[in-house]
């Protein structure tokens, strides 16, 4: 056996070194130059008598662009792998990757629809270019231009082998109209796509690209003929995430901050095509009428106010150390977006922001705010990052009106004030004075009373801007302050569009519609039309179908064809006929610090800490506080369904998530027809099974955002030893395993209290597939120790994998002495 070994080492030894080991000519002189280049250019930063930044800069941009592009080349490899996998194989593999339908039971499997994508997926190829060519880059092209970035075109366009999958397919069966079909498709790309692009005269190009997103197909309307549907329209509910990898000479673009750009362009591009409102039609059967696929149908329209932050993080640098921030808020809403101006050094900034969302789909939308710090320099991607908050817009449908704190998610402190109104529809002529009257009472805002949609059908007959040339015309569609554009339609007097948008209107009785028609190669105006909204208010269900109108400033038979209808904005109220799916409806929403009991003090639904010693904002609605200062009164006669004197470590309230679970607003009054709802106490008279106090917690778990959700109530009875020295109590928590400061979250210190209340929210972003493993440290400290210490009272250790989070749960735990290493 030695021996053999030995003639095997031997024989290894005399193998001769062939050809293509062979370094060769032109690797031995590209190694040769590449030395030469580095010592030349340390000589010359010594020539020159350069600073040594000069060298430790590029070398520290250079090893923060490595360490950035493996973390994102090993998460494309995890997609890609996931994607070119089977069903089965992602099941056995990785837990993160599971399917859609594992977690939620009314989503079903799709592996069927999965071959029959790649079965078809080569043929996609042809419409994905034409797509590319013609819509995406002239969008992207104008869009990198305000970056002073010209010159961008698409080369090459190959989607590639793999082709997207289907996590999921949830059918909805509720709360539908006889003539339409909605499913929600969990859609997800990860493929091995070839596209290049010239960018100011740089070749590069895009590989590794990704999309996922949740996208909703509405068939509607249903026919008695063959294909049985007139019509579909695919959107996403949000919007999708995507990333890529930069290749090519662009490569030196792909570090944060230069890839942002070109990210942000494509992300805004394509929610201009398919993100809410915006949606993409596609036509199915000529017996339906394009206008009834393509007229715009909002459900309502979200009312946001932001009022202010607190505690935000410092990240400005002055002199003395740490300074402050000057933070500004973006709101999101689908394709919708709205930024506030910036307020200079201040963490607790005070902005009185209002905008208006059109919601076109009030199931599955999100309102997203994220703060930042601004700072001057090329865009957002140089501001730092000061935390995002995000509400599920059915929470506030729901509610009718919704004041709220929010709890900023991916921040050590901060939160946001925001009050929320939801205002559905109406074509009664009585409600437009009460909507104008309500807009007219808040100052200093140009909020709106009506909403208009518009649908063009085309136009006919247009001059021509010069002799013997016939126009590129598009149009421009502005209501009040904004304005709309249309494709541009090529060498055509008499294009045909067949799209539509809506506006808020601020006074129905002296807006107007102006349309103008304009030539892309002169920029002449061919036509305007100048339409006034309130002939509308004159027309059957406030709407005038396709109808043909001369067009101003034009030729004698140019026309224009468009269809209008108004709706008005109605007083917002809780919506009793709401309802969602109850697995999606007590999974997917939180009410941030719900009113546990009547005798409860709360200051709003997720308002700083009530207790008077907790130093939070003084209130700023004057109806809630009255409201809630009836509440305090009001006698506690329904008994509780739980002990408060029992000895156990947690008590599950399994039948009071009902009153748990709603906000202030929607807690039932006395002029309500009497319900039935069951209630826990907030009050406990026990001091635990080892005498230091109990506190009282809410836990629940987004599934549909994948985020982790504990409310700190209170703590009661907190055992006085020293009556001359009364503990200045806060809650600390710890997601474990892995003690970070990511994942520390901290309540505010309330000063010589033993039964402190706090009533303030945390997040925590959580996979599903990890929440089982997952336990919550909760403990329990005062300020005044020894030397500034903070020594701790008790400490609860809540594991995750005992509770069953389809609905939200509310317990009482007991403090236990600490038992896990301090920070």
């Amino acid at each position: 056996m030695e021996n053999n070994n030995k003639m095997t080492t031997n024989s290894k030894i005399a193998l001769p070194v062939s050809r293509e080991d062979d370094p060769g000519v032109l690797s031995v002189i590209y190694r040769f130059f590449k030395k030469v280049a580095i010592v030349g250019a340390v000589y010359l930063v010594g020539y020159m008598q350069w600073s040594v930044a000069w060298l430790i800069g590029p070398v520290i941009l250079s090893v923060m662009r490595d360490q950035w592009r493996k973390e994102s080349e090993y998460r494309r490899n995890l997609a890609k792998t996931a994607a070119m996998s089977s069903e089965k194989d992602i099941v056995l593999a990785r837990l993160d990757d599971l399917p859609s339908w594992v977690f939620f039971p009314d989503v079903e499997r799709a592996e069927w629809l999965n071959r029959i994508i790649l079965q078809v997926w080569p043929n996609v190829n042809h419409y994905a270019r034409t797509l590319l060519k013609e819509s995406i880059e002239p969008a992207v092209a104008e869009s990198l231009a305000n970056y002073k970035l010209n010159g961008f075109k698409f080369e090459r366009m190959i989607l590639g082998t793999i082709a997207p999958r289907v996590g999921g397919v949830k059918v909805y069966d509720k709360n539908l109209s006889r003539d339409e079909i909605i499913m929600d498709v969990d859609l997800f790309y990860a493929g091995d796509c070839d596209i290049s692009f010239i960018l100011q005269r740089i070749r590069g190009g895009i590989k590794d690209l990704q999309i996922h997103g949740m996208l909703r197909v509405v068939m509607k309307p249903l026919i008695s003929k063959i294909p049985l549907v007139g019509g579909l329209q695919v959107f996403f509910l949000n919007n999708p995430a995507i990333d890529f990898n930069l290749v090519g000479a662009a490569d030196i673009l792909d570090m944060p901050g230069f890839s942002d750009i070109l990210r942000r362009c494509i992300v805004e591009q394509v929610a201009k095509m398919m993100v809410l409102p915006n949606k993409l039609p596609i036509k199915l059967s000529d017996e339906i009428p394009t206008v009834d696929l393509r007229m715009p149908e909002p459900e309502g329209v979200l009312r946001i106010h932001l009022v202010q932050a607190q505690n935000l993080m410092k990240k400005d640098v002055s002199m003395l150390g740490k300074g402050k921030s000057d933070p500004y808020a973006i709101i999101t809403v689908g394709a919708q977006q709205w930024k506030t101006k910036h307020i200079d050094n201040n963490i607790n900034p005070r902005w009185e922001f209002w905008c208006e969302a059109l919601i076109s789909s009030r199931k599955g939308q999100v309102m997203q705010c994220e703060l930042w710090d601004w700072d001057p320099g090329m865009g957002i991607q140089n501001d730092d990052y000061l935390g995002r908050c995000s509400l599920d817009i059915s929470q506030v449908v729901r509610a009718g009106r919704l004041d709220t704190w929010q709890t900023l998610q991916q921040a050590k402190s901060g939160k946001v004030h925001l009050r929320l109104s939801w205002h559905r529809l109406s074509t009664d002529l009585l409600d437009l004075s009460h909507a104008i009257t309500e807009t007219q009472l808040v100052k200093n805002a140009e909020l709106s009373s009506a909403v208009v949609s518009v649908y063009i059908d085309s136009c006919r007959n247009l001059p021509d801007a010069r002799a013997q040339s016939r126009p590129d015309p598009y149009l421009t569609v502005t209501v009040g302050k904004k304005t709309e554009n249309t494709a541009v339609q090529m060498r055509t007097d008499s294009p045909v569009y067949e799209i539509g948008y809506s506006f808020l209107v601020q006074n129905p009785e002296i807006d107007v519609v102006d349309i103008k028609v304009l030539d892309q190669k002169t920029g002449s105006q061919l036509g305007q039309l100048t339409y006034g909204i309130s002939a509308l208010l004159k027309q059957n269900n406030l709407i005038m179908l396709n109808q043909p109108m001369n067009l101003q400033k034009s030729g004698p038979e140019s026309k224009i064809t468009l269809a209008l209808q108004l709706k008005i904005l109605k007083e917002a109220i809780k919506e009793e006929d709401f309802e969602e799916e109850p697995a999606a409806a007590e999974a997917d929403t939180l009410p941030p610090a719900p009113a546990v009991a009547p005798a409860a003090p709360a200051e709003s639904t997720d308002g700083p800490a009530s207790a008077p010693l907790a130093a939070p904002a003084p209130p700023a609605n004057p109806a809630i506080n009255s409201s809630n200062a009836e509440l305090k009164n009001m006698d506690d006669s329904i008994p509780s369904t739980v002990s408060d004197d029992t000895s156990d470590k947690s008590i599950p309230v399994e039948h009071i998530t009902q009153a748990v679970d709603m906000p202030l607003q929607e807690m039932p009054s006395e002029r309500e027809s009497p319900k039935l709802v069951h209630r826990v106490s907030s009050l406990t008279t026990s001091a635990g099974e080892a005498g230091l106090g109990r506190i009282l917690l809410s836990l629940r778990y987004s599934m549909q955002n994948q985020i982790l959700y504990v409310v700190v109530h209170k703590i009661m009875n907190i055992p006085l030893k020293d009556p001359t020295n009364v503990p200045d109590p806060y809650v600390k928590l710890y997601l474990l395993p892995g003690r970070s400061k990511d994942s520390k979250r901290k309540t505010v210190v309330v000063k010589d209290n033993c039964m402190p209340e706090y009533d303030e929210q945390f997040e925590w972003a959580i996979p599903l597939a990890e929440l089982h493993s997952r336990q919550v440290e909760v403990t329990v400290a005062t300020h005044k120790g020894f030397l500034g210490g903070s020594p701790v009272i008790g400490q609860v250790l809540v594991h995750l994998n005992q509770y069953d989070f389809r609905e939200a749960k509310t317990l009482w735990f007991d403090l236990l002495p600490e038992s896990t290493p301090r920070d």
